[in-house]
């Protein structure tokens, strides 16, 4: 007995019962990494084509650029990671000293959508597609991620990753990933883009290497 659903697909598809499968088609060779400059590069312009700001960084200018970004933005309000690599650069400290309040990383929902800045690292960089990866943890919770208006990932070039095979082998212990793939966006039924609408409105990442 033939089931009527799979006929009509068959039909649809020009097939019969007699019609030999098709091949498996062959896996993706995965992609091969360039130089670190060239992968930096890469990395940067995708995030630039994303309506995100990117920039490469030396550690002393740490300090200046979170000035800017607070004078930039207007931020009064931040949460950062709690990570040895944030503290080591300061970040709070340097947000602190600016006048900017910061709210506990482990804070409810509604105090770190009232930030106006969160900041995190990066476990992993995809060049390709200007995306950041981020594992989910106690130390690293993705709200800090994902719910103040700006999000600022300080990054380094051994997060690099030459694709997603490479990542999801290297994260397989992990529960929790969070993609990041420029600013929040949505469209509506007229294809409109607009930023900030589920998320943080503007992106910022600075690969520092240090």
């Amino acid at each position: 007995m033939t089931n009527p659903i799979i006929e009509n697909i068959r039909r649809s598809l020009g097939h019969s019962v007699q019609t030999p499968l098709s091949l498996r088609p062959s896996l993706a060779v995965s992609r091969q990494p360039e130089s670190v400059d060239s992968e930096i590069e890469t990395f940067l312009n995708e995030i630039q084509k994303l309506s995100g700001v990117g920039q490469k960084l030396s550690s002393a200018e740490i300090d200046a650029s979170l000035q800017a970004l607070v004078t930039e933005q207007n931020v009064r309000k931040a949460t950062v990671w709690e990570t040895p690599r944030l503290r080591q650069l300061g970040v709070s400290e340097t947000l602190n000293t600016l006048g900017v309040e910061l709210v506990s990383p482990n804070a409810s929902k509604h105090e770190m959508a009232l930030c106006d800045l969160g900041v995190t690292e990066a476990d992993f960089l995809l060049p390709e597609t200007g995306t950041l990866v981020l594992h989910s943890s106690a130390e690293k919770p993705r709200a800090v991620s994902l719910l103040p208006r700006i999000h600022l990932a300080i990054v380094h070039p051994d997060m690099l990753r030459a694709d997603m095979h490479q990542v999801f082998v290297e994260a397989k212990d992990h529960h929790y990933l969070v993609f990041i793939t420029g600013p929040s966006r949505t469209a509506d039924i007229e294809l409109t883009v607009t930023l900030g609408v589920h998320g943080p409105k503007s992106l910022y990442v600075w690969i520092v290497d240090a």
